[in-house]
């Protein structure tokens, strides 16, 4: 038997992340957007049907698309790290706990890998991300006066933080990021697991359906936002209020947050969130199951 953390199978995982990754985007994207825009400014919507119907009015429905390509880039760049990695990760974790590298890991210990991968993948995220929720709120820091003039292209955004933060720039909101990604990543990878071992009941999980998997990833996905959202909303400001100047790190935009605005702002956009991450990380789960099955039957026929 061949598991997906064998060493021959790496360049594999990335390739197989490429494809999970472009789903996760193309079917999350609109909610995402709302997201950003929500967390960033809760005050000016007053819901998820609200921030679609002013989106719509005001920008159309391109607005809902806005920062796409980042979005692509990053989810590719991050599964593609954090998958290839969560094989490197898996060995670790077996050489820890004293196995042979052959030996099937429990989900808590997968939960484990994937935690520690997810610390290589803040690497490429944070900088696309950075991008991406820049023109996802770019409207918003506009009519809030924060700023004069948008950039509305990816370039244009890029080019503006290098103009005035230089290389480094990019990494603002990185300590937030990697709050959010390292355990978060544990609740992705240990719900997505315990998900598949519920439904396979004593079978092999490599024998799941595509329902079964659809419903694991996005049991997984949910399982990341509710244990992290509050960091993430914390980063999405981080992110998109430097673009107005010096911006607080994160114990101050914290803090700040919850005095002036209250716990329940932490929580803004909560609900498109939720909606994304089932969908979208349950594509992103049969995405990379499917393929890596037809990429290892294509390795066994020769």
């Amino acid at each position: 038997h061949r598991c997906c953390s064998c060493d021959n199978l790496q360049p594999l995982l990335t390739s197989t992340a490429c494809l999970g990754g472009t789903a996760c985007v193309v079917t999350g994207q609109p909610f995402d957007t709302a997201k950003v825009k929500m967390q960033t400014f809760p005050n000016m919507y007053k819901g998820l049907v609200d921030c679609f119907v002013k989106t719509y009015k005001q920008v159309g429905f391109r607005g809902f698309y806005n920062g796409t390509t980042p979005a692509l880039v990053a989810n590719i760049a991050e599964n593609s790290v954090l998958f290839m990695c969560y094989g490197f990760c898996q060995q670790i974790v077996r050489r820890i706990v004293g196995v042979d590298r052959k030996t099937k890991l429990s989900d808590l210990q997968n939960a484990a890998a994937g935690s520690f991968a997810s610390a290589f993948a803040t690497l490429v995220l944070c900088p696309t991300e950075l991008v991406k929720c820049r023109l996802q709120a770019m409207h918003e820091m506009q009519l809030s006066g924060k700023i004069i003039q948008g950039h509305n292209t990816v370039w244009s955004v890029v080019k503006g933080v290098i103009q005035k933060d230089g290389p480094l720039g990019f990494y603002r909101g990185w300590s937030s990021t990697l709050l959010r990604e390292v355990p978060g990543y544990f609740f992705f990878f240990g719900g997505y697991e315990l998900s598949r071992t519920f439904f396979a009941s004593g079978r092999s999980k490599d024998e799941l359906g595509p329902i079964p998997l659809l419903l694991s990833g996005g049991f997984g996905g949910s399982c990341l936002w509710i244990a992290v959202y509050p960091v993430d909303c914390v980063k999405s400001r981080i992110q998109v209020l430097s673009m107005a100047g010096k911006q607080a790190g994160f114990m101050g935009t914290f803090v700040t947050v919850v005095r002036t605005e209250g716990v329940l702002a932490l929580y803004s956009g909560l609900t498109p969130t939720m909606i994304r991450a089932f969908v979208a990380n349950g594509a992103l789960f049969l995405a990379y199951e499917y393929s890596r099955k037809l990429m290892m039957k294509q390795i066994d026929s020769y």
